[in-house]
């Protein structure tokens, strides 16, 4: 690892979160905090448009346009999907969003900064393309993590303490040092890969998915004991 010592923490960090909400998502295993491989099912396509309740937003083609309280479809227009979205002031109380929305808003939110802090500076979210389907959202969480882990390599130590060293236009970036803005990302992909790791169980046990007699759930993951305080 490379970039400012004072990084260090923030990247480590980051690769942590970013490796395991990939694992989780593609398979066949992730790390389940205790140094023991978890086998995962990977993402499928119904999953990942899963609507657990009524009129929430999602990543739809732009054929049907945009969904309940949604006034428009984020995204690269020239592409077939959007994300749900809407203009100030957003809808509230706040429409409850699917798996493929929360990992879409997550993916463009690393690719656009990365471009901001170490590309071009001047992608938008109307050139940003929005997955239509779970490999090909996987895939876009990837590329878009790396992008911004070589964005935090690029920069040196004085830019950590510069503020608006980050140009993304739809954040606190113009008015915080870099070196928080790091931070902030780091927080971002934790709390969407938590949001993202429930759908999945939420997913998995409305679907009643009994465990079998080697102490594993029919979707293959551990059985984990209630008592054990893991998750």
């Amino acid at each position: 690892m490379s970039g400012p010592p004072r990084l260090a923490p923030l990247i480590r960090q980051f690769d942590f979160a970013a490796t395991r909400l990939s694992a989780r998502l593609a398979g066949p295993v992730m790390d389940s905090g205790d140094g023991t491989d978890t086998r995962v099912v990977p993402l499928t396509d119904e999953e990942y448009l899963w609507e657990p309740v009524a009129d929430c937003w999602s990543v739809r083609l732009r054929t049907r346009g945009p969904g309940p309280r949604a006034t428009l479809l984020a995204g690269a227009r020239t592409g077939a999907w959007g994300r749900d979205a809407a203009g100030y002031p957003h809808p509230w109380p706040p429409p409850f969003t699917t798996l493929a929305w929360r990992l879409s808003h997550l993916t463009e939110m690393l690719a656009l900064r990365a471009d901001h802090t170490a590309g071009s500076r001047s992608l938008t979210r109307d050139d940003h393309p929005v997955a239509g389907d779970a490999d090909a959202a996987v895939a876009a969480f990837a590329k878009a993590a790396d992008a911004w882990r070589g964005a935090l390599l690029s920069v040196d130590e004085a830019a950590l303490d510069t503020v608006g060293y980050c140009t993304y236009p739809h954040g606190g970036d113009a008015e915080e040092p870099f070196v928080e803005i790091a931070w902030w990302v780091n927080q971002e992909v934790l709390h969407h890969g938590a949001e993202i790791a429930l759908l999945r169980d939420l997913y998995r046990d409305r679907r009643a998915a009994p465990q079998d007699p080697g102490g594993s759930t029919r979707d293959g993951r551990k059985a984990v004991d209630p008592g054990s305080g893991r998750t």
